[in-house]
């Protein structure tokens, strides 16, 4: 551990450890398995990355994406780790240089995809490699309930078969108890060590929006809080992707699409960008995110309803992960809530599935519709608890106001039974407004007693108080994928005048309000002397990085050349205590960062 604590502060500049780092890594060291959950950001990497250069060998790191794999080796090269990956974007020559370089141990830490270390040629050549350690990154993906899955990490298990002796070590930010029960019994990790760091990310603001007009309201959230900053928007379909980035781009943001449907080639180029330009926003399905090494993310945006908690905390965790001040903004409708049921329900999966899916929807859709803290509920999905409330949320900040919709919810059912459950939301909510139109009066629903009994509310609000019902299980929708709405056994003691009916409380539709940020939250600690010296380095750390081909933050993150302009070092042995600043990048950069401090413009 002694040379562990040498090697944090000489090659990462870090003073001390954090949570279970310490524990973790002294594990590993002594030859033992750990399972480790952290959350984004709380500093996954340096666990297996300080024991594969304590231990004899090379540290094997399983990741799921090759796309992101030059930029990992960057990182390590740039703090003097002798790292490399092995994929099919290297040619043969590239590749066999690589093996080449293993065979003699040569490297530190080598990168690998699952299937690529599945084969049987990897597998050979390992067995005659000496290996420090396995380290299997984004292990929920082995969990078959999760939203990440992938077949071949539940082969992963062969690595205890094949190098029994090499410990091993499971790190994942999105772990339930179920999902953690999986990852020990289908990696073999029985008698591993567990470590839970907290789930909590305090530095990220929740807010969620029921939806009206989310395009406009997702404008009024970028201009507010962050007209200049980098992020994230996740959209549903393919379609929605394309039409947010080019509605974007339009408006004058810089805003690049990423989903499946792309051309490789473009996707990878857009992932590229989106790793070195600052202010950039990428648009994308869910098929972007793992595994992204950005720090400075200031936002993540849903245009639509996760499928699930751990698909939501597992996307919102890409904000912030410098520490600072980010949001995770949400806007969301009934079409969300009627199209996740009905993608479960007519899915190939067996019953067992359906039912477990369903239960992680309203899990998610109650998350929605709390009207107390967000982020007790949030943990309290993962075990962990809380008994303040955390006075970052959109609930904490703008408390919701609840009403009495009892009759509401009976004109609303009553209207479902006499139209013959035969018909979605917004057909009945045309009913309920007294909307005359030539398929109401073919159906003679012009005659019922239910028509224009709703007139008080508008269609905005009864497709919200829809919502609120179908999420608190009043409603059910079809499983033949029309969006027909149903009555549940729920529902009935609303609709008998013989039953006392219970009180329904809904919440008032409102917009979600961020904390607005009058200063750049880069920057946000700085005087506006010390801004202008923020800046300079930034732009230094600009043309560094475009030089080599690497993200800026790979040269330093933001949170180091924040202290280096609050601090202002004027020789290298200052610039070594700042945080970030190890002995590698001191003696690469070191110099030309003190000269641009002790002589600004």
């Amino acid at each position: 551990m002694k040379r562990a604590h040498h090697i944090l502060k000489s090659v990462f500049g870090y003073e001390r450890f954090r949570h279970h780092q310490a524990d973790i890594i002294e594990a590993l060291i002594n030859g033992h398995d750990v399972l480790t959950l952290m959350p984004t950001g709380g500093g996954k990497s340096i666990c297996y990355q300080i024991p594969a250069l304590v231990r004899k060998g090379t540290g094997i790191v399983v990741s799921p994406l090759i796309a992101l794999m030059q930029d990992q080796v960057d990182a390590m090269n740039q703090l003097g780790i002798r790292a490399a990956f092995l994929n099919s974007t290297l040619s043969v020559a590239e590749q066999r240089e690589i093996e080449l370089l293993l065979r003699a141990g040569e490297l530190d830490i080598l990168y690998l995809a699952p299937e690529r270390l599945l084969s049987p040629s990897t597998l050979s050549l390992l067995e005659f490699t000496p290996i420090a350690l396995f380290a299997i990154d984004e292990a929920h993906c082995v969990s078959q309930w999760g939203h990440d899955f992938r077949k071949e990490y539940q082969q992963l298990s062969i690595l205890h078969e094949r190098f029994p002796a090499v410990p091993r070590i499971a790190l994942t930010a999105t772990a339930d108890a179920r999902t953690r029960s999986e990852i020990i019994e289908q990696l073999a990790l029985g008698q591993a060590s567990v470590f839970v760091n907290s789930f909590d990310r305090p530095n990220i603001h929740y807010a969620i929006n029921e939806s009206g007009n989310s395009r406009d309201e997702l404008w009024s959230f970028l201009t507010e809080n962050h007209a200049q900053d980098a992020g994230i928007i996740y959209c549903q379909t393919r379609k929605g992707v394309d039409t947010i980035a080019q509605w974007l781009s339009k408006k004058g943001r810089i805003a690049l699409p990423y989903h499946a449907g792309l051309n490789q080639a473009v996707r990878q180029n857009n992932q590229q960008r989106f790793l070195r330009e600052d202010s950039l926003i990428i648009v994308a399905t869910i098929a972007f995110g793992m595994g992204i090494d950005k720090p400075d993310v200031r936002f993540v945006a849903h245009m639509n309803l996760p499928k699930n908690i751990e698909a939501y905390y597992q996307e919102t965790g890409r904000a912030g992960r410098d520490g600072r001040p980010a949001d995770a903004w949400m806007s969301y409708g009934l079409r969300d809530v009627v199209g996740l049921r009905l993608f479960t329900e007519n899915s190939d999966a067996e019953e067992k599935f359906k039912r477990m899916m369903h239960q992680k929807t309203d899990a998610m859709l109650g998350l929605c519709e709390l009207t107390s803290c967000r982020r007790i509920a949030l943990l309290g999905y993962f075990g962990e608890y809380i008994d303040q409330p955390c006075g970052n949320c959109d609930n904490c900040i703008n408390p919701p106001e609840t009403w009495d919709a009892t009759v509401a919810t009976q004109k609303a059912l009553s209207c479902v039974y006499r139209t013959g459950e035969r018909y979605g939301a917004q057909y009945v909510i045309d009913v309920l407004g007294g909307k005359s139109n030539e398929r109401i009066e073919n159906n003679k629903h012009d005659k019922l007693s239910t028509f224009n009994i709703g007139h008080e509310h508008t269609a905005v609000e009864w497709r919200g108080i829809f919502r609120q019902l179908i999420a608190h299980g009043f409603l059910a929708t079809d499983a033949e994928g029309y969006g027909v709405l149903k009555l549940t056994q729920k529902s009935w003691p609303l609709l008998k005048r013989s039953v006392t009916p219970q009180t329904v409380m809904l919440r008032k539709l409102r917009k979600a309000k961020s904390k607005k940020k009058n200063v750049s939250a880069s920057a946000s600690d700085l005087t506006a002397q010390d801004q202008q010296l923020f800046e300079q380095l930034r732009t230094l750390r600009a043309q560094l990085a475009k030089a080599q081909n690497v993200p800026p933050y790979v040269i330093f993150p933001d949170k180091t050349l924040t202290e280096m302009a609050i601090v202002k070092p004027h020789t290298q042995g200052q610039m070594l205590d700042i945080s970030g600043v190890g002995q590698s990048k001191l003696e690469r950069y070191g110099q030309a960062f003190l000269n641009e401090i002790n002589n600004p413009i």
